[in-house]
């Protein structure tokens, strides 16, 4: 039947998408405009890195939900001047954002026919939300078996940032296309809790 793939043009849900050709699994890839301020770059990034030239990848669908976070002081909703202003971590919090994805895809993946929304989040060591919990995850298996006959895959769950780039490389993924800072609208800050942990991901495999 195929499956739905969030993604976002960052490495994690990139390199799901090149794992999921190699395994010749078609896919329509779903991109959320949910108001971040990085949303035009990211849309660009998604459809230049993902394999969108192979015949399992659908074009890439973008969703407009930017409405429900309207109203979020997130600095990932505003962007922060970083010349004056210093961010905290909290200050990149929006609440329920995992588990509005989840829910989204799993009626865009019934309407059209899937079977299974495949994600690339990971055990990640800086997630504040209480939906990207190594708990929260765990749970979507149960969670889908009695609401629905969608699955969730998250073949990446346990892994480690190094563990992705490693498979990132392995699967020729085109790594530093790939986009994913939370400050920055167009240039990856270097500062931000994804950018370092990506930049210490790759300093660790190529010592």
């Amino acid at each position: 039947m195929g499956g739905l793939l969030l993604c976002s043009g960052g490495l994690d849900s990139t390199t799901v998408g090149y794992w999921l050709v190699e395994k010749r699994i078609s896919f329509q890839p779903v991109f959320f405009d949910y108001g971040q301020h990085c949303v035009e770059k990211e849309w660009e990034t998604v459809q230049k890195v993902l394999p969108i030239s192979d015949d399992l990848v659908s074009p890439v669908l973008r969703i407009d939900i930017s409405s429900i976070y309207q109203h979020s002081t997130s600095r990932l909703i505003a962007e922060p001047n970083l010349w004056k202003e210093q961010v905290e971590d909290d200050e990149l919090y929006i609440p329920y954002r995992t588990l509005l994805f989840f829910s989204v895809g799993a009626c865009i993946a019934q309407t059209r026919g899937f079977d299974t929304v495949y994600s690339g989040f990971i055990n990640s060591n800086h997630a504040k939300e209480l939906d990207c919990s190594a708990t929260f995850l765990n749970g979507l298996d149960s969670l889908s078996r009695n609401l629905g006959p969608i699955r969730f895959e998250l073949p990446f769950r346990d892994w480690s940032k190094a563990d992705v780039v490693r498979r990132a490389s392995e699967l020729k993924v085109p790594i530093g296309k790939t986009y994913s800072c939370q400050l920055f609208s167009d240039t990856p800050c270097g500062a931000c809790p994804n950018c370092v942990e990506r930049l210490t991901a790759i300093e660790a495999i190529n010592p």
